[in-house]
């Protein structure tokens, strides 16, 4: 089959039907009026009907744009991409200003082109697919009042359950008008009942990723961004989940933004129970000029449909981020298990004590080193040194390659914290150039972490910043580095863009954060990158484009990332959710807690150490060394495999999770008890998308990373009578009283292994 089957196209009535095995996407062009109405998103329709009996046109009051036709008003049709005002008084995609001052369009359907692929969206993220894995459908809509046209792109794939959307606005070269655009959302869902939840993810520094879920209502819910990146308060990323839908079961569409900027998610539903569903940039402070022969491209958005629960979309979501959005270069490939030297030392090393933590790093099989904050300029502390991106030779009077090469000597590898896009005003960039500071020259610039915000709209600010970086990095083999971003932008306003631009900066200003990625790609492609912005503010799929991997929380209290990584996992894959294990009491929260439980938190992402390795006892050291171990025999599988929630810590005392292959029957299952009740009851955990009838050896796995005495058992026992975890005391009375007592904070592990030819 030729990946333009996925797009079927009946010429007589206009109607367009995106579909694979999973799948169907249905929506055609109303002839009277030439726009586009949706029909359908759901599992997979093999042969809608086209006889009309879709049309859905009673008569309602409102507005017509059509005289003496009744039906054609737009506030009572399910739309593509709505405009307000139109005779639809709902929220619209986009919004464009005429010279005139006023926003009415008419944009009507022109033609479509089905190709294979995807569109290329340059350093915009964007998915990654062969022509033999998507094809795309794009609809050309031409403007009555204007030269202006608007292509709407819908993108499917052969395996996935999802589509994925955005739209390009563009002035002919032709034109002697420059208009602007004050709204340009990526894409629009409007669908024909309101029986939803809400589910999106919030929070603050330290405290990312948390859940909330509540049923829509009559009017309009939103989440947003306007500090110029995706930040810590919410993530691009909601879904809407039938009411009875849970984590196994359930239909629950999935919208995801490819974009690490200012944003807004909006649902909203209208007095006849139809809901609309639209994400994009936010249009807070947004003006985008389209001056005659330029375009403008919104970022994609992925929408996906399943019927299998929240669960059932994370699955969706996380699969195509590891083949599609993922650089494949690191997708599913091992991770370099780390250790950090920052809750070691802070800004307080020199060379002697670093080579003193990577030494012990060695010793227990560590594979690489990272040097985080305070090796440049006079960065004894958070006050200084920003955009001074040179080695500072008090702590390093050898220098970084000398630091270097003793690392790489001891057969780890090492890697660098940089900050790029902020600057500090005691700096030689600072001074030869204070207009490449973000904020007006006459007003007040506020401040935050001690740091000033660097003009990425500027590229001449990217050039130098690049050339900085690639001067250290060309000084000596550095093969990672962690990029940090600590304050958001507030007074937003650049000297370099003209007056009538300064509502195309936090647009342009990622745009330079992307382009900044893509020449150190470029330039160093065995490099790797890891994104940070004081943990989670900017983790988000538009960053895994050119990251691989997000440093998810600064907060590493394994109690506190159990939240966090569950979160998360909504939306983002295992590999791409940096995890650390710290030291206790733990610097963020001052919990105590097994160094068991944090190890068995952690490895459920990329595995690593945030602590002073050389303050550890011997038995802390083993232990260490046991994890590292098992991780690595494990990690193929935690990278891979499908993860799937199994209980939740915002509900529950016990949450837990599983990762398991289904090729090669290979799982992990991870129990945790928060706190220890007494005289607690029974406990059993049901296990999920196992095969029912395929023999597996199940292992309890002990606290040295052992594997205890397997226990033979079929799938469906698994799924539906679960994991038993009291143990038969009959006759043992004794044993009962002396056994080992649960504890807080405790955690047990699982290796699940199917096997062959073996009767129960």
């Amino acid at each position: 089959m030729q990946t333009t089957d996925l797009i079927q196209v009946d010429q007589q009535h206009l109607v367009f039907h995106l579909h694979n095995d999973k799948i169907s996407y249905l929506f055609r062009v109303i002839p009277e009026i030439g726009q586009l109405e949706n029909y359908y998103y759901g599992p997979r329709i093999q042969q809608p009907s086209l006889d009309g009996h879709l049309n859905e046109r009673e008569l309602r009051p409102g507005n017509n744009l059509l005289t003496g036709n009744y039906t054609t008003s737009l506030e009572a049709i399910r739309q593509e991409y709505p405009v307000f005002g139109t005779t639809d008084f709902r929220q619209g995609a986009y919004a464009i200003r005429y010279p005139d001052g006023d926003e009415i369009t008419a944009f009507k359907y022109a033609s479509y082109q089905v190709t294979a692929g995807y569109p290329d969206l340059g350093e915009l993220p964007h998915a990654r697919y062969g022509d033999e894995t998507a094809a795309t459908l794009t609809i050309t809509l031409h403007d009555e009042n204007s030269p202006l046209t608007l292509q709407l792109h819908y993108t499917i794939n052969t395996t996935n359950a999802l589509i994925i959307r955005s739209s390009t606005f563009s002035n002919s070269p032709q034109s002697e008008t420059t208009y602007q655009l004050t709204k340009a959302l990526s894409a629009n869902l409007d669908l024909p009942n309101a029986d939803y939840d809400l589910i999106h993810l919030h929070g603050a520094w330290a405290k990312e990723m948390q859940i909330q879920r509540q049923p829509l209502m009559v009017g309009r819910m939103s989440i947003d961004s306007d500090r110029g990146a995706s930040s810590h308060q919410h993530n691009p990323f909601i879904a809407l989940a039938a009411t009875n839908a849970d984590e196994q079961q359930g239909q629950v569409y999935g919208a995801a933004l490819l974009y690490s900027g200012n944003f807004l998610a909006q649902v909203e539903v209208d007095n006849y129970a139809v809901t609309r569903l639209s994400l994009g940039i936010s249009p807070t402070q947004f003006t985008w000029q389209l001056t005659p022969g330029t375009s403008f491209q919104t970022p994609e958005v992925v929408l996906s449909c399943t019927t299998t629960g929240l669960n059932g979309m994370s699955h969706e979501f996380h699969d195509f981020y590891r083949r599609h959005l993922i650089d494949q270069r690191w997708a599913d490939q091992p991770k370099p298990i780390l250790i950090n030297n920052w809750e070691a030392t802070y800004f307080d090393f020199n060379e002697t004590k670093l080579l003193q933590l990577a030494t012990k790093a060695q010793a227990v099989g560590l594979d690489l080193f990272v040097l985080d904050d305070g090796w440049f300029g006079r960065r004894d502390s958070d006050t200084g040194s920003l955009g001074n991106w040179t080695v500072d030779r008090h702590k390093l009077p050898a220098g970084l390659p000398h630091l270097v090469s003793a690392i790489h000597q001891l057969g780890l590898k090492f890697g660098l914290w940089f900050e790029p896009e902020m600057i500090s005003t005691d700096t030689p960039l600072f001074q030869a150039h204070p207009e490449w500071r973000l904020g007006h020259p006459d007003k007040n610039i506020s401040h935050g972490r001690n740091q000033y915000v660097l003009d990425f709209s500027n590229p001449q600010v990217v050039t130098a910043i690049f050339e900085q970086m690639a001067a250290i990095l060309h000084s000596t083999k550095i093969d990672y580095i962690k990029w940090d971003m600590n304050r958001y932008i507030s007074e937003a306003f650049s000297p370099y863009l003209a007056a009538q631009q300064q509502g195309e900066l936090y647009h342009r200003y990622i745009m330079g954060v992307y382009h900044l990625y893509s020449l150190l790609a470029q330039s160093f492609p065995e490099l790797m990158i890891e994104s940070c912005a004081g943990g989670g503010g900017r983790f988000d799929a538009g960053m895994l484009y050119y990251a691989p991997q997000a440093w998810a929380s600064d907060d590493t209290d394994a109690i506190e990332r159990l939240k966090i990584q569950y979160g998360a996992s909504l939306g983002y894959p295992l590999q791409a959710i940096s995890s650390h294990v710290s030291a206790v009491p733990n610097h963020q929260v001052g919990r105590i807690t097994p160094l068991q439980t944090r190890g068995d938190v952690a490895m459920f992402g990329t595995f690593g150490y945030e602590l002073d390795i050389t303050k550890l006892s011997e038995a802390e050291l083993a232990q260490i060394k046991r994890q590292i171990a098992f991780v690595k025999q494990q990690q193929h599988l935690l990278l891979t495999g499908e993860f799937t929630r199994l209980a939740s810590p915002f509900t529950s005392n016990q949450p837990a999770w599983q990762v398991y292959d289904r090729q090669s029957g290979r799982g992990l299952i991870a129990a945790y008890q928060i706190l220890s009740p007494a005289n607690p009851p029974y406990r059993r955990l049901r296990l999920q998308g196992l095969d029912p009838e395929q023999t597996y050896q199940l292992t309890r796995i002990d606290a040295h990373y052992q594997l205890g005495q397997p226990i033979l058992v079929h799938g469906d026992e698994l799924m539906n009578l679960g994991i038993i975890f009291s143990e038969d005391y009959s006759e043992r009375t004794a044993d009962y009283w002396n056994r080992p007592q649960p504890h807080d904070f405790a955690s047990q592990l699982f290796a699940l292994k199917a096997v062959a030819d073996l009767q129960l």
